[in-house]
């Protein structure tokens, strides 16, 4: 396997962008009870118990096509079971690459109890009280990738709604810095919410405003909203103007351009300018 199929090499352990392992607490556990190899295809087989067996056919054909240019970046994870090696997560991967014509994948191979166990660390972690929102949604979003459990086993697990869940582990598309500043300022998950959703740009203009003045979720979510009243009304007062500069165009037979309280005659000779003048006064 070529060190493009085995992506950032054992750093890798977590298989997804989305868990950094400065906010997974399990992650030094994980390291000492996992081994990350690069295994051959045939050596591994899909776990028939697994309830999730639906696999789209063109998701499969795109992530293969991925795979064929950057490699698998993600390692699958088994377990060693009668000789081969069973998938516990990243059947998807493991499908792709067999189209994709690849001999070997990296997996992270543990056992059924060292398996077990990490489960079990996880969920203890995920039930503390002091964790972070973004340590408890690397929680969730590992007990998802590595362990194959659906939001709502989680939730059944953990304790908690399935929409907190989901809504706590949306907090890891926050790009890696402000989720390092959320950590660091003490932001809780609700200033943060709003912020998901926006472009990168929007998040550095705001941010600062919320650290200083010590916004509260309500007006993070109360400064989005106006401006997008702003932005709406401002759509509206555009769409207006060019309505107007459309009529006037048409009406004196030359360009016109409406811009904040300016209205502006665009001639291109000046027999037209004369002309112009002529038909106002």
């Amino acid at each position: 396997m070529t060190a493009k199929g085995l992506g950032r090499g054992f750093e890798s352990l977590i298989p997804t962008d989305l868990v950094d392992e400065e906010f997974d607490l399990t992650a030094v556990e994980d390291k000492v009870s996992s081994e990350l190899k690069s295994l051959s295809l045939d050596d591994i087989i899909p776990d028939e118990e697994q309830p999730r067996r639906v696999f789209s056919k063109e998701a499969i054909e795109a992530l293969a096509a991925s795979i064929k240019e950057h490699g698998v970046l993600q390692p699958i994870v088994v377990t060693k079971e009668d000789g081969k090696y069973k998938i516990v997560a990243g059947e998807r991967r493991w499908r792709a690459s067999k189209l994709a014509g690849l001999k070997k994948i990296p997996a992270i191979i543990r056992t059924l109890d060292s398996q077990n166990r990490l489960e079990l660390s996880i969920i203890e972690n995920a039930q503390r009280e002091d964790l972070n929102a973004i340590e408890l949604a690397t929680a969730y979003a590992k007990l998802k990738t590595q362990f194959n459990l659906s939001v709502e086993e989680i939730s059944a697990k953990v304790g908690k709604s399935e929409a907190s869940i989901q809504g706590t582990m949306r907090l890891l598309n926050l790009p890696d810095d402000v989720k390092k500043i959320m950590v660091k300022e003490k932001l809780t998950e609700g200033v943060m919410r709003p912020l998901v959703s926006r472009d990168e740009a929007t998040i550095k203009k705001v941010l600062p405003k919320i650290i200083k003045e010590g916004w509260t979720a309500r007006k993070v979510e109360r400064y989005f909203q106006d401006n997008k009243k702003k932005s709406s009304a401002s759509m509206i007062k555009r769409h207006e103007s060019h309505k107007d500069e459309d009529a006037l165009s048409k009406k004196y037979k030359t360009p016109v351009v409406i811009k904040n309280h300016s209205l502006t005659f665009k001639c291109k000779t000046d027999a037209d300018l004369k002309a112009l003048i002529k038909t106002l006064l």
